[in-house]
């Protein structure tokens, strides 16, 4: 069973959660040398997060969200107060030995962490290149003008002309060479 001493603090007050941790192992006569457990949902916090929790000897575990089992059946009510039970729940569960609850994510090292950033940097660059692409074909196609390839278009808007042979409005050029 879940205790009812739940104390809803933020991911980065990670202070105020040691001395919330302190607290807790008093009330419940535990040495400070208790060791500690705790787990958080992968996402937006990244690594740096884990890597607090062990400098700090609690054990921590970065859970993939896609894995923690739901009841399908039922209607599932969505609330953090009972997500945190279900956590605690299931990390009570997991620290026990029962390794199916869910998928543990792996923690690169700090260097291979920071190796990942170039790729992912031109993983970012080529998407919004293509994302852009479209925006601009579209914005000419909304005129009736239809280019194949962007790739000379700075000195090509001047000759692009609109369906009835006009030149392009000036705010539509402005606004493709902005981009």
């Amino acid at each position: 069973m879940v205790s009812n001493h739940v104390r809803g603090v933020s991911q980065r007050a990670t202070r105020r959660v040691l001395q919330e941790v302190a607290q807790a192992k008093k009330r419940f006569g535990l040495p400070d040398t208790a060791p500690g457990v705790r787990c958080y949902e992968a996402g937006r916090e990244g690594f740096w997060l884990h890597r607090f929790w062990q400098a700090h000897g609690i054990t921590n575990y970065i859970v993939d969200s896609s894995s923690i089992e739901v009841k399908r059946r039922r209607r599932r009510a969505k609330s953090d107060g009972l997500d945190v039970r279900k956590l605690v729940s299931m990390l009570i569960r997991y620290a026990h030995g029962e390794r199916a609850v869910w998928r543990v994510v792996h923690v690169p090292s700090v260097a291979a962490e920071d190796q990942r950033h170039l790729h992912r940097d031109l993983e970012t660059l080529t998407q919004e290149r293509a994302s852009t692409t479209t925006r601009i074909k579209g914005w000419l196609s909304s005129q009736g003008v239809r280019l194949t390839s962007l790739s000379k278009l700075p000195e090509q808007l001047a000759a692009l002309r609109l369906w009835d042979g006009s030149p392009l409005p000036s705010g539509l050029c402005r606004r493709v060479l902005r981009v």
